[in-house]
This record gives C-alpha cells, structure tokens and sequence, in this order.
C-alpha cells in the first residue's frame, strides 16, 4: 500500500479536491466517481459526500493509497 503526505495549506480541503490535488483523480468528474461509488474512507468509514472538509489529521484511503493529511510549515 502506498502512502502519500499531504501538506494541508488551509483549514480544511473538500475531499474531492483533495483526491484531485494528490494526483488520485485526474479530474473533479473522476474524483466525484470515485467518491460515489463507495471506495474512499476517510479514518476508516467510507465517506460518500464530495465537500466533506478534511483536516489535518486525518488519514484518506482510496485505491490502495493511503493520504496522511499534515498542516502545512508556517516557514
């Protein structure tokens, strides 16, 4: 299983745009898909809604890879 960290810039990020900005869906379309179709979780329970915000912390499975979802450095 591959695992990505994803440095978070904001608050939170829309699960879907966030499958989209980690390079797991190429397109808003095909992360909405995936997102319906029941295969990401999100800390483990399947997620379903494409705006659920994400924050750091949490952890987002799909296809195998799993996103470690960080704060980004003030630096």
């Amino acid at each position: 299983m591959e695992s990505i960290d994803f440095a978070l810039r904001g608050e939170f990020i829309s699960l879907d745009a966030l499958l989209k900005a980690s390079g797991l869906a190429s397109s808003g379309g095909m992360a909405k898909q995936m997102i319906v179709s029941g295969t990401v979780s999100v800390d483990g329970s399947v997620e379903i809604r494409r705006s659920c915000k994400i924050r750091a912390g949490q952890t987002v499975e799909c296809d195998g890879t799993t996103l470690q979802v960080c704060a980004a450095s003030l630096n």
